[in-house]
């Protein structure tokens, strides 16, 4: 890959941002790679948790100036198509079966912020800054827009987005974009953490925490949806999984997906 750097420790896979001289930021074949690295690591049974991070000093400055460039010519029809891309890229992220945990440092601005916004979990350090930063350039943050509202709620989008002001990691954490604030020297360790809580879990149970939380967000407590969850959570405790895992909770037994295997520990 040209634009990313990938990297496996046991079940976890690190995914990084790897165009540090621009500032990670977005081009045609950073969409693509990044699309194809997502769908890759969901369909991998042995990944149980994905970090999205950056090498240099900004996690990511947004859409590359050469392909903003570029798209000034485009016509509504290429400008649709290439839109498309990068709506695909962030949905590749967001519902990837694995959870996904952002490693946010230094500038996080415009499309960076719907990565941010795409992951399951967002730490960052007290040096990161974020900025919705497209009215500035005549433009919208449209479809990292979902993810946004999502994570900040509509209040919060609602301000970032019209007024283009740049605000810090504290103020991030503040309106739900960020989980996370840490120092530099203490990511790292943070993201260890949070890593291996999710690699403790049952796997099946973690991808099916994550599609239940999609499924149940911002719906009405309605009699369908009162089934569908009674549903879901009879699968799961039908399952060979489930089933396992209760068993070895009240046998008083570590749970299989806590074995080692092939010599290393899950």
């Amino acid at each position: 890959m040209s634009t990313l750097d990938l990297a496996r420790q046991g079940p976890l896979a690190q995914v990084w941002l790897n165009r540090p001289d621009l500032r990670n930021a977005f081009d045609d074949d950073t969409i693509a790679e990044l699309t194809q690295t997502f769908q890759r690591l969901g369909q991998d049974d042995s990944v149980r948790a994905i970090v999205l991070g950056a090498h240099g000093k900004a996690f990511c400055a947004g859409a590359d100036v050469n392909w903003m460039r570029k798209m000034a010519g485009y016509s509504w029809a290429e400008n649709h198509a290439d839109a498309t891309r990068l709506a695909d890229m962030l949905w590749a992220i967001a519902s990837c079966p694995v959870p996904v945990i952002a490693r946010v440092q230094g500038d996080c601005y415009g499309g960076g912020v719907g990565l941010v916004a795409a992951c399951d979990i967002a730490v960052a350090t007290h040096s990161a800054h974020f900025c919705l930063s497209e009215v500035k350039l005549g433009l919208i943050p449209a479809t990292i827009s979902p993810y946004v509202v999502g994570a900040m709620g509509e209040r919060a989008a609602r301000r970032y987005t019209l007024t283009a002001e740049r605000f810090d990691a504290q103020r991030a954490q503040a309106v739900g974009l960020v989980h996370e604030v840490c120092e530099v020297d203490a990511l790292d360790a943070t993201l260890h953490t949070l890593t291996q809580s999710i690699v403790a879990n049952s796997p099946q149970a973690v991808k099916a925490g994550k599609r239940l939380i999609s499924t149940v967000a911002h719906q009405p407590i309605s009699p369908a949806l009162r089934d569908q969850t009674a549903r879901l959570i009879a699968d799961i405790r039908a399952s060979e999984e489930g089933r396992a895992g209760l068993q070895a909770f009240l046998d008083k037994r570590t749970p299989p997906w806590q074995q080692p295997t092939d010599g290393q520990a899950a």
